[in-house]
C-alpha cells in the first residue's frame, strides 16, 4: 500500500462504520467523529471492503475494489451497504448490531497477475473476471478457511460461478491486491 493507517485512523474508520449502522438502525442522522488535521490515511482514495461478523459467523460483506471517494467516506457506505445491502442475509436489527464486530479492509491498486504461483496466499487477495463474471477473495479468507493456494484459486472460481480452473484460462484476466485489515475486538 502506498499509505499507513496510524491506529487513531483505524480507531476513527471502526467507530464511523459502527456509527452510520447504528443511526440507520434508529432512523437518524449520523453523528461521526468531528475531523482532525493529519490524516492522511482517512483521505485516501482506494477501494475498501466492511465485514460484519457474528461471533465466528459472517454476517455481511460488501465493498469496492477502487473508489474515488476518501476513504472515511467509502467506509461509511460499505458499512450500511454490508448491514443492509449484502443479498446473502437478511438486513441486520438492532439486537444484533451490539453482537456484531466490524472489519474494514482498505485495498491497494489491482495489479495483473502473470503468474498465479507468484500469489502469496495471507498476503494478496485476488479478483477474477472471465466469461462475464467475476469473483474477488479478500486477502484474509484464504487463511481463515484453511486454503493453500490451489483451494484458493478453486474457490475463487467458484465464487465467480465459473468451474475450477477457470483462472488459468488465456482469456481470463486474473489481478492481485493487498489490504490493510483491521477489526474491532471480538464481541
Amino acid at each position: 500500500m502506498d499509505f499507513v493507517i496510524t491506529e487513531d485512523e483505524r480507531r476513527t474508520l471502526l467507530a464511523c462504520a459502527r456509527e452510520s449502522i447504528a443511526a440507520k438502525l434508529a432512523g437518524r442522522e449520523p453523528a461521526y467523529p468531528a475531523p482532525r488535521a493529519g490524516r492522511a490515511g482517512l483521505a485516501a482514495r482506494c477501494g475498501a471492503f466492511v465485514s460484519l461478523h457474528n461471533g465466528e459467523n459472517l454476517r455481511g460483506c460488501i465493498g469496492r475494489l477502487t473508489s474515488d471517494e476518501p476513504l472515511e467516506k467509502t467506509v461509511r457506505v460499505m458499512a450500511r451497504e454490508a448491514a443492509f445491502g449484502d443479498p446473502r442475509f437478511p438486513a441486520l436489527t438492532a439486537e444484533e448490531l451490539d453482537s456484531c464486530r466490524i472489519e474494514v479492509s482498505a485495498l491497494s491498486p489491482l495489479e495483473p497477475c502473470a503468474d498465479v504461483r507468484a500469489v502469496r496466499v495471507g498476503v494478496h487477495g485476488l479478483y477474477l473476471r472471465h466469461r462475464g463474471r467475476t469473483g474477488v477473495l479478500l486477502p484474509q479468507v484464504p487463511l481463515e478457511q484453511g486454503w493453500d493456494l490451489d483451494g484458493f484459486l478453486a474457490y475463487l472460481c467458484v465464487k465467480a460461478g465459473l468451474p475450477a480452473g477457470s483462472c488459468d484460462a488465456p482469456e481470463a484476466e486474473l489481478y492481485t491486491f493487498t489490504a490493510v485489515v483491521f477489526g474491532e475486538e471480538r464481541r
